[in-house]
């Protein structure tokens, strides 16, 4: 793992700690960046994985825990947010504002507050796991705690 890699992790688990979670992470020498890969990595099913999607909303970021058996409706999270249009934010954009790359964007470990949204369908499983931050790495969480550590709002996303 390179040193910003591992930056980024002890960043997510910093913020955890800080949040009274007790960070458990777990590293795969294999790519977690696709909900499939993580799903078989972890020998869950592909719905128990949030995958973090940054989209923009009115110029902002907007961050979408989406169950990985979920693919976005953004006319339907847009209606439920109340923000028209959301768009797929760019490679740089996600970089830029969130400290992290796509398919390792962590719920939590950002430079700021990130608006949030999360799957309601992530309720149905008991253990959720999340990117810590990295394309190889993920943290057990659960729908409950995904809505309290980042503030989220619960949304339908498909």
């Amino acid at each position: 793992m390179n040193l910003h890699d591992r930056q980024r992790m002890e960043r997510v688990a910093s913020e955890l700690r800080q949040a009274g979670v007790e960070p458990q992470i777990e590293q795969f020498a294999a790519s977690t960046k696709t909900a499939a890969d993580a799903a078989a990595a972890l020998g869950c099913e592909v719905g128990a994985i949030a995958n973090s999607l940054i989209f923009v909303c009115a110029g902002e970021p907007l961050l979408v825990l989406a169950s990985g058996a979920h693919r976005v409706d953004t006319a339907l999270v847009a209606a439920q947010l109340d923000c028209d249009p959301i768009e797929r934010a760019t490679p740089s954009f996600v970089r830029d504002r969130t400290g992290q790359v796509i398919g390792g964007v962590a719920p939590v470990g950002h430079p700021e507050h990130l608006r949030t949204a999360v799957d309601r369908a992530l309720q149905d499983y008991d253990t959720v796991w999340a990117s810590a931050g990295t394309p190889n790495s993920v943290f057990r969480t659960s729908f409950t705690q995904l809505v309290a550590l980042t503030g989220g709002t619960p949304v339908d996303v498909a």
